[in-house]
């Protein structure tokens, strides 16, 4: 039974529950409810009774600056998905798998970010000041003038970043904190909406930029109550497949700026290098192109992006034939499958189907349907498609290919990297060098790449 003044959170969720449960009945976590204090911690002024508020003093739309000032770290890559820099004031959260590089990634901000002149702190919860100073001098930017700090109790910080101005602060990481105000633990869901709170809180009235390190949950999510997602400003999400050295960074919530914008870079032993061309670094270059694959003009925030699908379609040795796709929507797999069945005459019901977005990145837009499509149907006819090709379209349920978005910077970007022919929707027009074949329906493209007819 609860103590007086206490209630169980969901660890999952946020949830709150009056007494504890084995199940949480919002999302459905197991053994994930913790009892939590909801009583005034000692010392604590009890509200006043009748006080009134001050008022808010309201302001018309009209300004006098058109453009938001901004911090230009000087990591390309991070401005580009923040919007153009960091703005002062706003509060980011950061989250990734351990050991994607999101330490790695933010001790370069701030290190470039001093050197252009921004007063800077990095503050861990997780290391020790010594063991920063050796990333920092085994990255080569020791001589950054960053301050550093080590510190989990959240009065400590408060305390200190109101003595002294700064005008970019990271926080490694938010799970970390610990506040003297709540009896729960560090990482919990009361502790972690504390902290988080506070933080920005602190951003919005001293003008400072802050950058909260979060962790995520086996399944991906970002750990803590969702809560902490609506108070920042922008939430970034930096990708990684272990096997891969290269490591994307997405924006998925952004204020200042634009949404699933995304920073390529690549994992060295100096830390992270900014990718300018990432198109280039997804692409197969050697020999002839293989039975199985196509290459895919992809949009990923504002730039197009080239990535090549592989699929391999064989024999089934088991009862029940397996699907396996990575980096791609399994669901949408699915679909493509059951339209090249029912309208192209394609059978997979016998057949082992695999999926695989080269050089780990995940794709999501529904313009890859028809690279996914061709990749299946060129692996399924043994027919490999031209070296010099690329392949978007969105597929309808009727078998139908729609057109697309921005479809003539797609054919831009393949043009620069040397394609010179596209298989893509009717309408999808030429540009300099580049050969379009267009195609309304699905078995047609599917015709054509069977017969390796393309003129």
């Amino acid at each position: 039974m609860a103590r007086d003044g206490a209630v169980y959170a969901c660890q999952s969720c946020g949830a709150v529950h009056a007494k504890w449960a084995g199940q949480c009945t919002a999302c459905g976590a197991w053994n994930t409810l913790v009892e939590e204090s909801t009583a005034r911690p000692p010392g604590a002024l009890a509200p006043a009774r009748g006080a009134k508020g001050r008022g808010l003093a309201f302001e018309g739309l009209e300004s006098l600056s058109t453009t938001q000032p901004r911090i230009v770290t000087g990591v390309a890559e991070f401005d580009r998905v923040c919007g153009g820099g960091v703005v002062p004031g706003s509060a980011i959260l950061l989250a990734g798998d351990p050991g994607v590089g999101k330490s790695t990634l933010l001790l370069q901000v701030c290190a470039q970010a001093a050197r252009r002149g921004a007063a800077c702190a990095y503050i861990s919860g997780e290391e020790a000041v010594e063991q920063i100073r050796a990333r920092a001098h085994r990255m080569g930017m020791a001589d950054a003038p960053v301050k550093l700090a080590a510190e989990t109790a959240l009065r400590d910080i408060v305390e200190a970043l109101k003595r002294e101005a700064f005008d970019l602060v990271v926080i490694d990481s938010i799970q970390t904190l610990w506040s003297d105000a709540h009896e729960a633990g560090p990482g919990s869901v009361t502790q972690v909406r504390a902290c988080a709170g506070e933080l920005v809180r602190l951003a919005k009235r001293r003008g400072v930029a802050v950058v909260l390190v979060g962790h995520v949950t086996k399944d991906g999510q970002i750990a803590g109550p969702r809560v902490v997602e609506h108070m920042v400003d922008a939430v970034l999400a930096f990708e990684g497949e272990r096997g891969y050295p290269f490591r994307i960074l997405r924006g998925a919530k952004n204020r200042f700026g634009a949404t699933d914008e995304i920073g390529v870079f690549e994992m060295g032993d100096a830390g992270l290098s900014e990718v300018k061309n990432p198109s280039s670094l997804f692409l197969n270059e050697g020999g002839e192109r293989a039975a199985g694959a196509a290459v895919f003009a992809g949009i990923e925030g504002s730039r197009p992006v080239l990535v090549e699908f592989q699929a391999l379609v064989a024999p089934s040795v088991y009862g029940t034939p397996r699907r396996t796709v990575v980096g791609w929507d399994g669901g949408r797999l699915a679909m493509v499958m059951a339209v090249l069945e029912a309208r192209c005459g394609l059978g997979f019901a016998s057949r082992d189907v695999y999926l695989n977005v080269a050089g780990g990145l995940r794709i999501s837009e529904p313009a890859a349907d028809l690279a996914a499509a061709a990749a299946l149907a060129s692996s399924a006819l043994d027919a490999a498609l031209p070296q010099e090709c690329v392949v978007f379209g969105e597929i309808s349920l009727s078998g139908d290919i729609r057109p697309v978005s921005r479809m003539e910077a797609r054919l831009k970007e393949a043009a620069k990297l040397g394609f010179s022919r596209a298989l893509a929707p009717v309408g999808a027009g030429g540009g300099p060098g580049v050969t379009v074949t267009g195609v309304a329906r699905l078995a047609e493209a599917i015709s054509r790449i069977g017969d390796q007819a393309w003129d």
